[in-house]
């Protein structure tokens, strides 16, 4: 891997990871368009440290408060009703979906699941479905109305972003608006959500990233692995600031229109041999 390539991978790891677009989608693409190679399903995990880290620092406050209420819950029923309480387990039990199915399919994911033909198709049909809960959601219920049964619900579309090109925020969204939240508390519990599959992911895949995980794969030494996690770390801080910012007074429809865009673009690429599959 080239620093140039480590860099902007960084960056654009960064913008994406809290957009409704598909970071490693994105990841996928800008390696094969701009390097003609994959960096790899591990280093798009690793980089997810870095804005990982950002999600850490950014809801700190809310963090800590929800961990210490749940561990003092534990022992004092008494705080047990309380939704700070209630949200740890929302996270805990919705964050199981993504971590069952990545560990049984860790190698689909890591190979199969990045042929661009795929990515270029689910980025425009979850397009779609996005719009459509964009369209159809009420969005009447905020963080004081989430049950169990949401969390559990946007788990699995956590999940779905397993296969590049569907987006984990992007599926929570959907979700969300789905189960009639406002974009705002779903993007929140999207944030909370992503914490420990995301971390417990990048952990994993450390020992990964340094081995080509199929031909074609671009091989980053340790320093630009620390650049590019940091550059990650960077841009996605200013990007959860602007998200929640967005969200609270727009659409996703924006978002829409840049994915059909962005897979058709890469569809007309495969078509014409400019960009290959693999």
């Amino acid at each position: 891997m080239s620093w140039v390539e480590a860099i902007v991978l960084g960056i654009v790891q960064g913008l994406t990871e809290f957009l409704p677009v598909s970071s490693s989608g994105h990841l996928r693409i800008t390696s094969a368009i701009f390097f003609d190679q994959d960096a790899g399903a591990s280093f798009t995990a690793v980089t997810q440290l870095g804005t990982e880290a950002a999600v850490l620092i950014y809801f700190a406050k809310d963090i800590w408060r929800i961990t210490r209420t749940w561990i003092v819950g534990i022992w004092d029923k008494s705080v047990r009703s309380s939704l700070d309480y209630r949200m740890a387990w929302y996270v805990i039990v919705g964050s199981i979906p993504i971590g069952a199915l990545g560990f049984l399919f860790k190698d689909q994911i890591r190979t199969a699941g990045r042929n661009l033909w795929l990515v270029a198709t689910t980025l425009i049909v979850f397009a779609f479905v996005l719009a459509f809960a964009e369209y159809w959601g009420r969005q009447t219920r905020v963080l004081e109305n989430f049950r169990m049964r949401d969390g559990v619900v946007m788990g699995f579309a956590q999940a779905m972003a397993l296969i590049p090109g569907v987006s984990r925020s992007g599926g929570t969204l959907t979700a969300g608006l789905l189960l009639n939240l406002t974009r705002e508390t779903a993007a929140r519990f999207s944030f909370l959500l992503a914490i420990p599959a995301v971390v417990m992911s990048g952990i994993f895949s450390v020992g990964d990233v340094f081995e080509p995980a199929a031909p074609g794969t671009s091989v980053p030494s340790v320093a630009q692995m620390v650049v590019a996690t940091i550059i990650a770390f960077a841009v996605g801080y200013a990007a959860i600031a602007w998200l929640l910012r967005y969200v609270a007074h727009h659409t996703l429809y924006v978002f829409v229109l840049y994915r059909v865009a962005v897979g058709t673009l890469v569809l007309a690429l495969l078509m014409t041999g400019t960009i290959s599959a693999t």
